[in-house]
Protein backbone atom coordinates (compact mmCIF):
# COMPACT_ATOMS: atom_id res chain seq x y z
CA UNK A 1 0.00 0.00 0.00
CA UNK A 2 1.41 3.38 -1.09
CA UNK A 3 0.49 6.14 1.32
CA UNK A 4 0.33 9.86 0.47
CA UNK A 5 2.99 12.31 1.60
CA UNK A 6 2.87 15.88 2.85
CA UNK A 7 3.50 18.43 0.10
CA UNK A 8 5.43 21.03 2.12
CA UNK A 9 8.14 19.96 4.59
CA UNK A 10 11.04 21.56 6.45
CA UNK A 11 14.08 20.37 8.36
CA UNK A 12 13.14 19.55 11.96
CA UNK A 13 16.79 19.82 13.05
CA UNK A 14 16.17 16.62 15.03
CA UNK A 15 18.72 14.05 13.78
CA UNK A 16 16.46 11.04 14.24
CA UNK A 17 13.41 12.73 12.73
CA UNK A 18 14.68 14.60 9.67
CA UNK A 19 12.14 16.58 7.66
CA UNK A 20 8.64 17.21 9.04
CA UNK A 21 5.52 18.84 7.60
CA UNK A 22 5.91 22.61 7.46
CA UNK A 23 3.00 23.31 9.83
CA UNK A 24 4.26 20.97 12.63
CA UNK A 25 5.82 22.47 15.76
CA UNK A 26 9.04 21.43 17.46
CA UNK A 27 8.72 21.40 21.26
CA UNK A 28 10.70 19.86 24.12
CA UNK A 29 9.10 16.86 25.84
CA UNK A 30 8.44 19.00 28.93
CA UNK A 31 6.18 21.17 26.77
CA UNK A 32 3.78 18.30 26.11
CA UNK A 33 4.19 15.94 29.08
CA UNK A 34 4.99 16.06 32.78
CA UNK A 35 6.54 13.48 35.05
CA UNK A 36 3.86 11.65 37.00
CA UNK A 37 5.06 10.56 40.38
CA UNK A 38 2.25 9.64 42.70
CA UNK A 39 3.38 7.52 45.63
CA UNK A 40 1.37 4.49 46.67
CA UNK A 41 1.90 5.30 50.34
CA UNK A 42 -0.88 3.79 52.41
CA UNK A 43 -1.60 1.19 49.68
CA UNK A 44 -4.20 3.40 48.05
CA UNK A 45 -4.00 1.13 44.99
CA UNK A 46 -3.39 -2.63 44.65
CA UNK A 47 -3.89 -3.17 40.90
CA UNK A 48 -0.34 -4.35 40.11
CA UNK A 49 0.88 -3.56 36.58
CA UNK A 50 4.02 -4.52 34.69
CA UNK A 51 5.71 -3.50 31.45
CA UNK A 52 6.06 -6.67 29.37
CA UNK A 53 6.99 -6.92 25.67
CA UNK A 54 5.85 -3.37 24.99
CA UNK A 55 2.51 -3.70 26.80
CA UNK A 56 1.24 -2.85 30.25
CA UNK A 57 -0.21 -6.04 31.75
CA UNK A 58 -1.84 -6.95 35.03
CA UNK A 59 0.00 -9.09 37.57
CA UNK A 60 -1.28 -10.92 40.61
CA UNK A 61 -0.19 -8.88 43.62
CA UNK A 62 -0.46 -12.00 45.81
CA UNK A 63 1.80 -14.10 43.55
CA UNK A 64 5.32 -15.00 44.65
CA UNK A 65 6.70 -14.91 41.09
CA UNK A 66 9.73 -12.76 40.39
CA UNK A 67 11.50 -10.23 42.57
CA UNK A 68 9.05 -8.59 44.98
CA UNK A 69 9.51 -5.42 47.03
CA UNK A 70 9.21 -5.43 50.80
CA UNK A 71 6.12 -3.26 50.34
CA UNK A 72 4.11 -2.15 47.32
CA UNK A 73 3.88 1.24 49.01
CA UNK A 74 7.20 1.97 47.30
CA UNK A 75 5.49 1.66 43.89
CA UNK A 76 3.99 4.60 41.99
CA UNK A 77 0.39 5.09 40.94
CA UNK A 78 -0.24 5.49 37.20
CA UNK A 79 -3.41 6.52 35.39
CA UNK A 80 -5.12 5.63 32.13
CA UNK A 81 -3.38 7.43 29.27
CA UNK A 82 0.01 7.72 31.01
CA UNK A 83 3.07 6.53 29.11
CA UNK A 84 5.51 4.30 31.00
CA UNK A 85 9.18 4.15 29.97
CA UNK A 86 11.77 1.69 31.25
CA UNK A 87 14.99 3.65 30.98
CA UNK A 88 17.34 1.46 33.02
CA UNK A 89 20.23 -0.78 31.93
CA UNK A 90 20.40 0.92 28.54
CA UNK A 91 23.87 -0.52 27.88
CA UNK A 92 22.90 -4.15 28.56
CA UNK A 93 19.57 -4.55 26.80
CA UNK A 94 19.12 -3.07 23.36
CA UNK A 95 16.32 -5.38 22.24
CA UNK A 96 13.44 -5.01 24.69
CA UNK A 97 10.56 -2.65 23.98
CA UNK A 98 10.82 0.07 26.60
CA UNK A 99 7.53 1.99 26.28
CA UNK A 100 3.82 1.34 26.67
CA UNK A 101 0.57 3.18 27.33
CA UNK A 102 -1.37 2.62 30.54
CA UNK A 103 -4.95 1.46 29.97
CA UNK A 104 -6.15 1.47 33.59
CA UNK A 105 -5.23 2.98 36.94
CA UNK A 106 -2.79 0.85 38.91
CA UNK A 107 0.67 0.70 40.42
CA UNK A 108 4.00 0.01 38.77
CA UNK A 109 7.60 -0.05 39.98
CA UNK A 110 9.10 3.36 40.71
CA UNK A 111 12.16 2.32 38.67
CA UNK A 112 10.12 3.24 35.58
CA UNK A 113 9.38 6.74 34.36
CA UNK A 114 5.68 7.62 34.05
CA UNK A 115 4.74 10.49 31.71
CA UNK A 116 1.45 12.37 32.03
CA UNK A 117 0.44 13.84 28.65
CA UNK A 118 -0.45 17.52 29.16
CA UNK A 119 -0.37 19.15 25.73
CA UNK A 120 -0.51 16.14 23.42
CA UNK A 121 -2.97 13.43 22.45
CA UNK A 122 -2.00 10.50 24.74
CA UNK A 123 -2.09 7.76 22.12
CA UNK A 124 -0.06 9.89 19.70
CA UNK A 125 2.59 10.33 22.42
CA UNK A 126 2.52 6.58 23.01
CA UNK A 127 3.21 5.85 19.34
CA UNK A 128 5.85 8.59 19.23
CA UNK A 129 7.71 7.13 22.22
CA UNK A 130 7.56 3.70 20.58
CA UNK A 131 9.11 5.18 17.44
CA UNK A 132 11.86 6.82 19.51
CA UNK A 133 12.35 3.49 21.28
CA UNK A 134 12.70 1.40 18.10
CA UNK A 135 14.99 4.03 16.58
CA UNK A 136 17.21 3.58 19.69
CA UNK A 137 17.08 7.28 20.50
CA UNK A 138 17.30 6.68 24.26
CA UNK A 139 20.50 4.63 24.05
CA UNK A 140 22.59 7.61 22.96
CA UNK A 141 21.16 9.83 25.70
CA UNK A 142 21.70 7.76 28.87
CA UNK A 143 24.56 8.29 31.26
CA UNK A 144 26.00 6.90 34.46
CA UNK A 145 27.29 3.46 35.39
CA UNK A 146 24.04 1.68 34.45
CA UNK A 147 23.13 4.14 31.66
CA UNK A 148 19.79 4.92 33.24
CA UNK A 149 17.73 8.04 32.61
CA UNK A 150 15.35 10.22 34.60
CA UNK A 151 12.82 12.81 33.47
CA UNK A 152 15.45 15.50 34.03
CA UNK A 153 17.58 13.79 31.35
CA UNK A 154 14.67 13.54 28.96
CA UNK A 155 12.66 16.72 29.42
CA UNK A 156 14.55 18.69 26.74
CA UNK A 157 14.22 15.92 24.15
CA UNK A 158 12.68 17.52 21.03
CA UNK A 159 9.24 16.44 19.87
CA UNK A 160 7.76 17.03 16.41
CA UNK A 161 4.16 17.99 17.14
CA UNK A 162 1.28 18.15 14.64
CA UNK A 163 -1.96 20.01 15.42
CA UNK A 164 -4.24 18.22 17.89
CA UNK A 165 -6.76 17.03 15.27
CA UNK A 166 -3.89 15.61 13.23
CA UNK A 167 -2.46 13.85 16.29
CA UNK A 168 -5.79 12.10 16.76
CA UNK A 169 -5.97 11.17 13.07
CA UNK A 170 -2.46 9.67 13.20
CA UNK A 171 -3.19 7.80 16.43
CA UNK A 172 -6.47 6.43 15.04
CA UNK A 173 -4.79 5.31 11.82
CA UNK A 174 -1.95 3.60 13.70
CA UNK A 175 -4.31 1.88 16.13
CA UNK A 176 -6.27 0.55 13.16
CA UNK A 177 -3.25 -0.63 11.21
CA UNK A 178 -1.23 -2.04 14.10
CA UNK A 179 -4.25 -4.01 15.31
CA UNK A 180 -4.37 -5.74 11.91
CA UNK A 181 -0.62 -6.36 11.95
CA UNK A 182 -0.75 -7.69 15.52
CA UNK A 183 -3.49 -10.14 14.51
CA UNK A 184 -1.30 -11.43 11.66
CA UNK A 185 1.69 -11.73 14.00
CA UNK A 186 -0.40 -13.68 16.51
CA UNK A 187 -1.61 -16.02 13.75
CA UNK A 188 1.99 -16.70 12.69
CA UNK A 189 3.01 -17.32 16.30
CA UNK A 190 0.18 -19.82 16.73
CA UNK A 191 1.36 -21.52 13.56
CA UNK A 192 4.91 -21.65 14.94
CA UNK A 193 3.67 -23.32 18.14
CA UNK A 194 1.64 -25.86 16.16
CA UNK A 195 4.64 -26.65 13.93
CA UNK A 196 6.85 -27.11 17.01
CA UNK A 197 4.26 -29.45 18.53
CA UNK A 198 4.08 -31.41 15.27
CA UNK A 199 7.88 -31.61 15.13
CA UNK A 200 8.05 -33.00 18.65
CA UNK A 201 5.23 -35.44 17.94
CA UNK A 202 7.05 -36.80 14.88
CA UNK A 203 10.26 -37.27 16.88
CA UNK A 204 8.54 -38.74 19.94
CA UNK A 205 6.59 -41.26 17.88
CA UNK A 206 9.71 -42.28 15.95
CA UNK A 207 11.97 -42.96 18.97
CA UNK A 208 9.36 -44.91 20.94
CA UNK A 209 7.13 -46.62 18.36
CA UNK A 210 8.92 -46.48 15.01
CA UNK A 211 7.17 -46.16 11.65
CA UNK A 212 5.25 -49.43 11.41
CA UNK A 213 1.93 -49.17 13.29
CA UNK A 214 1.44 -52.93 12.91
CA UNK A 215 4.79 -53.97 14.40
CA UNK A 216 4.59 -56.47 17.31
CA UNK A 217 5.15 -54.64 20.60
CA UNK A 218 6.62 -55.46 24.00
CA UNK A 219 6.77 -53.77 27.38
CA UNK A 220 9.98 -51.74 27.57
CA UNK A 221 10.11 -51.81 31.35
CA UNK A 222 10.62 -48.03 31.31
CA UNK A 223 7.62 -45.88 32.18
CA UNK A 224 8.57 -43.07 29.83
CA UNK A 225 8.88 -45.47 26.88
CA UNK A 226 5.89 -47.73 27.47
CA UNK A 227 5.40 -50.31 24.71
CA UNK A 228 8.15 -50.48 22.05
CA UNK A 229 8.58 -52.67 18.95
CA UNK A 230 9.58 -56.20 19.97
CA UNK A 231 12.81 -56.22 17.92
CA UNK A 232 14.12 -53.09 19.63
CA UNK A 233 16.50 -53.37 22.57
CA UNK A 234 16.16 -51.35 25.76
CA UNK A 235 19.16 -50.49 27.92
CA UNK A 236 20.42 -47.60 30.11
CA UNK A 237 22.55 -44.86 28.60
CA UNK A 238 25.62 -46.03 30.52
CA UNK A 239 25.58 -49.23 28.41
CA UNK A 240 24.90 -47.38 25.16
CA UNK A 241 27.70 -44.81 25.34
CA UNK A 242 31.46 -45.21 25.46
CA UNK A 243 31.70 -41.71 26.95
CA UNK A 244 29.31 -40.02 29.34
CA UNK A 245 30.88 -36.99 31.04
CA UNK A 246 30.07 -33.46 32.07
CA UNK A 247 32.26 -30.41 31.53
CA UNK A 248 34.73 -28.94 33.97
CA UNK A 249 33.34 -27.89 37.36
CA UNK A 250 36.34 -25.66 38.07
CA UNK A 251 36.86 -23.58 34.94
CA UNK A 252 40.50 -22.54 34.52
CA UNK A 253 41.52 -18.90 34.39
CA UNK A 254 40.38 -17.10 31.26
CA UNK A 255 42.84 -15.67 28.78
CA UNK A 256 42.44 -13.16 25.96
CA UNK A 257 43.62 -15.53 23.25
CA UNK A 258 43.44 -19.30 23.61
CA UNK A 259 41.17 -22.33 23.27
CA UNK A 260 37.35 -21.79 23.50
CA UNK A 261 35.66 -23.15 26.65
CA UNK A 262 32.07 -23.53 25.47
CA UNK A 263 28.80 -23.78 27.38
CA UNK A 264 25.06 -24.16 26.88
CA UNK A 265 24.93 -20.66 25.37
CA UNK A 266 26.72 -22.17 22.35
CA UNK A 267 23.68 -24.37 21.73
CA UNK A 268 21.43 -22.23 19.54
CA UNK A 269 18.31 -23.70 17.90
CA UNK A 270 19.67 -27.22 17.99
CA UNK A 271 23.06 -26.34 16.56
CA UNK A 272 26.40 -26.08 18.38
CA UNK A 273 28.87 -23.42 17.31
CA UNK A 274 31.50 -21.01 18.52
CA UNK A 275 30.55 -17.39 19.25
CA UNK A 276 32.56 -14.20 18.93
CA UNK A 277 32.68 -13.61 22.70
CA UNK A 278 33.43 -17.16 23.90
CA UNK A 279 35.52 -17.65 27.03
CA UNK A 280 39.11 -18.68 26.28
CA UNK A 281 41.52 -20.83 28.29
CA UNK A 282 45.22 -21.40 27.86
CA UNK A 283 46.58 -24.26 25.79
CA UNK A 284 48.08 -25.80 28.93
CA UNK A 285 44.71 -25.81 30.69
CA UNK A 286 43.01 -27.19 27.59
CA UNK A 287 45.49 -30.08 27.49
CA UNK A 288 44.82 -30.74 31.18
CA UNK A 289 41.05 -30.98 30.52
CA UNK A 290 41.70 -33.30 27.57
CA UNK A 291 43.19 -35.89 29.93
CA UNK A 292 39.61 -36.64 30.91
CA UNK A 293 38.15 -36.58 27.38
CA UNK A 294 38.51 -34.79 24.07
CA UNK A 295 35.25 -33.57 22.44
CA UNK A 296 34.86 -34.74 18.87
CA UNK A 297 32.46 -34.58 15.93
CA UNK A 298 29.16 -36.47 16.40
CA UNK A 299 29.32 -36.35 20.18
CA UNK A 300 25.88 -35.48 21.54
CA UNK A 301 25.59 -32.57 23.98
CA UNK A 302 22.88 -32.11 26.59
CA UNK A 303 22.36 -29.11 28.89
CA UNK A 304 22.15 -30.42 32.46
CA UNK A 305 22.07 -27.26 34.59
CA UNK A 306 19.77 -24.25 34.85
CA UNK A 307 16.69 -23.06 33.01
CA UNK A 308 18.11 -24.33 29.71
CA UNK A 309 18.24 -27.92 30.99
CA UNK A 310 17.36 -30.29 28.16
CA UNK A 311 18.77 -28.26 25.25
CA UNK A 312 20.66 -30.59 22.98
CA UNK A 313 22.89 -30.54 19.90
CA UNK A 314 25.32 -32.61 17.88
CA UNK A 315 28.96 -31.56 17.71
CA UNK A 316 29.49 -30.75 14.02
CA UNK A 317 32.66 -31.52 12.10
CA UNK A 318 35.18 -28.73 11.65
CA UNK A 319 34.81 -27.28 15.17
CA UNK A 320 38.54 -27.37 15.85
CA UNK A 321 39.85 -27.42 19.43
CA UNK A 322 37.44 -26.61 22.26
CA UNK A 323 36.29 -27.92 25.61
CA UNK A 324 33.07 -27.62 27.60
CA UNK A 325 31.87 -26.18 30.88
CA UNK A 326 29.77 -28.01 33.48
CA UNK A 327 26.48 -26.77 32.03
CA UNK A 328 26.87 -29.45 29.35
CA UNK A 329 27.17 -33.22 29.40
CA UNK A 330 28.72 -35.08 26.48
CA UNK A 331 27.65 -38.51 25.17
CA UNK A 332 29.52 -40.69 22.69
CA UNK A 333 27.21 -43.43 21.35
CA UNK A 334 28.60 -46.91 20.73
CA UNK A 335 27.40 -50.17 19.19
CA UNK A 336 24.16 -49.92 17.21
CA UNK A 337 23.27 -46.57 18.76
CA UNK A 338 24.06 -43.69 16.40
CA UNK A 339 24.55 -40.07 17.36
CA UNK A 340 21.59 -39.05 15.18
CA UNK A 341 19.28 -41.47 17.00
CA UNK A 342 20.42 -40.33 20.46
CA UNK A 343 19.98 -36.70 19.39
CA UNK A 344 16.35 -37.47 18.48
CA UNK A 345 15.79 -39.34 21.75
CA UNK A 346 17.00 -36.33 23.73
CA UNK A 347 14.51 -34.07 21.91
CA UNK A 348 11.49 -36.32 22.49
CA UNK A 349 8.66 -35.20 24.75
CA UNK A 350 8.96 -38.25 26.99
CA UNK A 351 12.69 -37.87 27.58
CA UNK A 352 12.44 -34.13 28.22
CA UNK A 353 9.61 -34.71 30.69
CA UNK A 354 11.60 -37.41 32.49
CA UNK A 355 14.62 -35.13 32.60
CA UNK A 356 12.74 -32.37 34.40
CA UNK A 357 11.09 -34.83 36.78
CA UNK A 358 14.56 -36.08 37.74
CA UNK A 359 16.17 -32.73 38.54
CA UNK A 360 17.65 -31.80 41.87
CA UNK A 361 17.64 -28.21 43.13
CA UNK A 362 20.40 -26.29 44.83
CA UNK A 363 21.11 -22.81 43.52
CA UNK A 364 19.52 -23.86 40.22
CA UNK A 365 17.94 -26.98 38.72
CA UNK A 366 20.31 -29.68 37.56
CA UNK A 367 20.52 -33.40 36.91
CA UNK A 368 23.30 -35.71 38.08
CA UNK A 369 25.31 -37.76 35.62
CA UNK A 370 24.53 -40.87 37.66
CA UNK A 371 20.82 -40.27 37.14
CA UNK A 372 21.30 -39.74 33.41
CA UNK A 373 23.41 -42.88 33.11
CA UNK A 374 20.54 -45.03 34.41
CA UNK A 375 17.89 -43.71 32.00
CA UNK A 376 16.71 -46.43 29.62
CA UNK A 377 16.41 -45.74 25.91
CA UNK A 378 15.10 -47.96 23.11
CA UNK A 379 17.28 -48.63 20.07
CA UNK A 380 16.12 -50.36 16.85
CA UNK A 381 18.37 -52.65 14.80
CA UNK A 382 20.71 -50.72 12.52
CA UNK A 383 18.68 -51.17 9.33
CA UNK A 384 15.41 -50.08 10.97
CA UNK A 385 17.16 -47.22 12.75
CA UNK A 386 18.56 -45.99 9.44
CA UNK A 387 15.15 -46.19 7.72
CA UNK A 388 13.43 -44.29 10.56
CA UNK A 389 16.11 -41.61 10.60
CA UNK A 390 15.76 -41.12 6.84
CA UNK A 391 11.99 -40.62 7.01
CA UNK A 392 12.05 -38.48 10.15
CA UNK A 393 14.84 -36.25 8.87
CA UNK A 394 12.79 -35.45 5.77
CA UNK A 395 9.73 -34.62 7.88
CA UNK A 396 11.76 -32.48 10.25
CA UNK A 397 13.47 -30.67 7.40
CA UNK A 398 10.10 -29.68 5.91
CA UNK A 399 8.76 -28.60 9.31
CA UNK A 400 11.91 -26.59 9.97
CA UNK A 401 11.49 -24.86 6.61
CA UNK A 402 7.94 -23.92 7.55
CA UNK A 403 9.12 -22.73 10.96
CA UNK A 404 11.77 -20.54 9.32
CA UNK A 405 9.19 -19.07 6.94
CA UNK A 406 6.78 -18.33 9.80
CA UNK A 407 9.52 -16.75 11.94
CA UNK A 408 10.58 -14.60 8.96
CA UNK A 409 6.96 -13.53 8.48
CA UNK A 410 6.81 -12.42 12.14
CA UNK A 411 10.05 -10.43 11.76
CA UNK A 412 8.83 -8.74 8.56
CA UNK A 413 5.46 -7.88 10.10
CA UNK A 414 7.12 -6.41 13.17
CA UNK A 415 9.49 -4.40 10.97
CA UNK A 416 6.47 -3.17 8.99
CA UNK A 417 4.74 -2.19 12.22
CA UNK A 418 7.73 -0.21 13.50
CA UNK A 419 8.32 1.46 10.14
CA UNK A 420 4.66 2.46 9.82
CA UNK A 421 4.59 4.00 13.32
CA UNK A 422 7.83 5.88 12.72
CA UNK A 423 6.70 7.19 9.34
CA UNK A 424 3.34 8.40 10.65
CA UNK A 425 4.52 10.15 13.84
CA UNK A 426 7.44 11.89 12.13
CA UNK A 427 5.40 13.15 9.19
CA UNK A 428 6.85 10.99 6.45
CA UNK A 429 3.35 9.91 5.38
CA UNK A 430 0.04 11.80 5.46
CA UNK A 431 -2.63 9.55 6.98
CA UNK A 432 -5.31 12.20 7.54
CA UNK A 433 -8.71 10.94 6.47
CA UNK A 434 -7.57 7.38 5.75
CA UNK A 435 -9.37 5.95 8.80
CA UNK A 436 -12.56 7.50 10.27
CA UNK A 437 -12.11 9.04 13.70
CA UNK A 438 -14.03 7.30 16.52
CA UNK A 439 -16.68 10.08 16.67
CA UNK A 440 -17.13 10.03 12.90
CA UNK A 441 -17.39 6.24 12.86
CA UNK A 442 -20.02 6.35 15.60
CA UNK A 443 -22.04 8.96 13.70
Amino acid sequence: MTLPRYLECRDSEIPWVGKVPKHWQILPLIGVAAERYESNTGMQEDNLLSLSYGRIVRKDIDSNDGLLPESFETYQVVHRGDIVLRLTDLQNDKRSLRSAQVRERGIITSAYLALQPTGIFPTFLSHLMRAYDTKKVFYSMGGGLRQSMKFSDLKRMPIALPPESEQEAIATFLDHETTKIDALVEAQRRLIELLKEKRLAVISQAVTKGLNPNAPMKDSGATWLGQVPSVWTVAPLKRRCSLLKDGTHLPPARVADGIPLLSVRNVQRGTFSKLDDDSMISEENYEALCRSFVPQANDVLLAIVGATLGKTALVPSGMGHFHIQRSLAIFRPSGELTASWLYLVFQSVGFQSLLWKSVGFSAQPGIYLGTLAEIDIAVPPSDIQSAILSVVSQSIQRLDELLTEAALAVDLLQERRSALISAAVTGKIDVRGLVPLPEAAAA
